[in-house]
């Protein structure tokens, strides 16, 4: 028996701490199953989203190329820059604007840099052998853009002939996005000269993919002609869809969507309003929805920073834990930009406002889940790595296993506030205690205390 505080290891004989070799069961490098739609470098990729107006005192590109080395070495594969394009001064909301209210597609943000700055960036990004990944708009225009005056047609017009912004499905309403235009998507010539602009960014800046922004209220019709255009001109390409919509990824225009629902439960696992069985309930449930790509699961992005609170504020001493869960559970692990740091207070959307790198408290812990992410099939995205079994979901106690070949991962987690014991269902030899990097090795009907909020990730590799 041995007690484990949130991701430390228990100090016991079971725990071996003056090593973390482990065995080697076959090289994962033995293991490929891509295809023409899932490229093999999406297998064990993770996600970092960059804030490029915020991340640095300068806010530029040059200024964040600087932290490309170091997030390599912290691990990080894809690089999701938020929309680097010029932003609409016309009905613009704060100083500086929306990233999300785009004047031109097809050009950079003077106060990002230069267009070269910009390519000698992703140059940096792709020498330290990393993708990036644009965050792209397609359901609306800032209010100046060339098309608004030039394409009026392109638009969506009330009664009166107005163009208008954005509306909500489900109530008829705006959504209060009234610093952006809504795009007409009956529009074929439209469609035509978005593709284009999105055609340029893959094969004249070497991008590796998008972030598509509010895919769910684009007309699928569009997602099946631009993923066609797209993969077409470029085969290994990465698309990710702000959307948990089943169609987009099981008709593959979309290797990947949100976790929305799970993120949701995580809040909630946080506040005592749901629990381990709840997280089953909705696995068994997305499992039955989806037959392709798999989610990006996180704790933390933009829009939850900025609107709903820094990961300590939403999840306090859960937060870690929660993290940890996210990033072994199920699909692709999402860091947004300091995260690190850690974040501890929210940015400001229309203003500039500094994440203030100095102390990068978190760098190492999420060093090591980015790791064992690499190196474990087991804990690989989709297809490509093992599917959860769950072996104790009650109250308290989350356990599950991961199995992919000979590689296996253990996820125990205490999501409560109070103490929990979990028994081994086997035995484990040798396994490595990830967090904080330690060999583990415990007969079958061994005793884990785990202290409120307490977890182990055991990896057999």
């Amino acid at each position: 028996m041995f007690s484990c505080q949130q991701g430390q290891s228990p100090s016991s004989k079971a725990s071996e701490a003056t090593s973390t070799t482990v065995q080697d069961p076959v090289s994962p490098e033995e293991i490929t199953m891509a295809d023409d739609f899932f490229p093999i470098w999406l297998k064990n990729a993770n996600i970092y989203e960059v804030n490029i107006r915020q991340y640095t005192e300068e806010g530029t590109f040059n200024a964040f190329a600087k932290h490309i080395p170091r997030l390599k070495q912290m691990g990080v594969d894809i690089l999701w820059l938020m929309p680097v394009y010029p932003i609409s001064k016309t009905k613009r909301k704060g100083t500086l604007g929306s990233y999300y209210s785009v004047s031109d597609y097809a050009k950079v943000n003077p106060e990002f840099g230069t267009l070269e700055d910009f390519r000698n960036m992703v140059k940096t990004i792709h020498k330290n052998d990393m993708k990036i990944i644009l965050d792209f708009v397609p359901n609306h225009t800032g209010w100046d853009h060339s098309w608004i005056t030039e394409h009026p047609d392109y638009y969506t017009k009330d009664a009166k002939g107005n163009i208008i912004d954005p509306i909500d499905p489900n109530t008829g309403e705006s959504w209060g996005w009234t610093d952006v235009a809504d795009l007409n998507f009956d529009n074929g010539d439209m469609r035509k000269a978005m593709i284009k602009d999105l055609r340029y960014w893959v094969m004249a800046e070497n991008i590796d993919g998008f972030r598509m922004d509010v895919a769910s209220n684009v007309p699928e019709g569009f997602w099946a002609q631009a993923s066609k255009e797209l993969f077409g001109a470029k085969k290994e390409i990465f698309m990710l869809a702000e959307a948990e919509a089943p169609e987009l990824r099981n008709k593959r225009y979309f290797q990947a969507d949100y976790g929305w629902e799970f993120h949701h439960i995580l809040n909630q696992v946080a506040k005592s309003e749901a629990g381990p069985k709840e997280i089953v309930e909705w696995y068994t449930a997305n499992q039955a929805k989806y037959s392709s790509g798999f989610h990006m699961h996180f704790t933390s992005n933009h829009d939850e920073n900025s609107w709903n609170g820094t990961t300590e504020e939403r999840m306090g001493e859960a937060h870690r834990a929660l993290s940890a869960l996210a990033f072994t559970f199920d699909g692709m692990p999402l860091i947004y930009g300091g995260q690190e740091e850690p974040l501890r207070k929210r940015l400001e959307f229309f203003e500039k406002d500094n994440i203030g790198f100095k102390e990068f408290a978190e760098e190492d812990f999420y060093q090591k889940l980015l790791h064992i992410k690499h190196v474990n099939p087991a804990l690989w995205n989709g297809k490509f790595g093992g599917k959860p079994q769950i072996l104790q979901a009650d109250d308290q106690i989350l356990a599950y296993k991961k199995q992919k070949d000979n590689f296996s991962c253990y996820g125990i987690f205490n999501l409560s506030e109070e103490n929990a014991t979990y028994i081994l269902p086997e035995t484990l030899t040798r396994y490595n205690n990830v967090i904080p990097g330690k060999n583990f090795t415990m007969s079958k009907g061994g005793e884990i205390n785990l202290e409120p909020w307490g977890y182990m990730v055991l990896s057999n590799f």
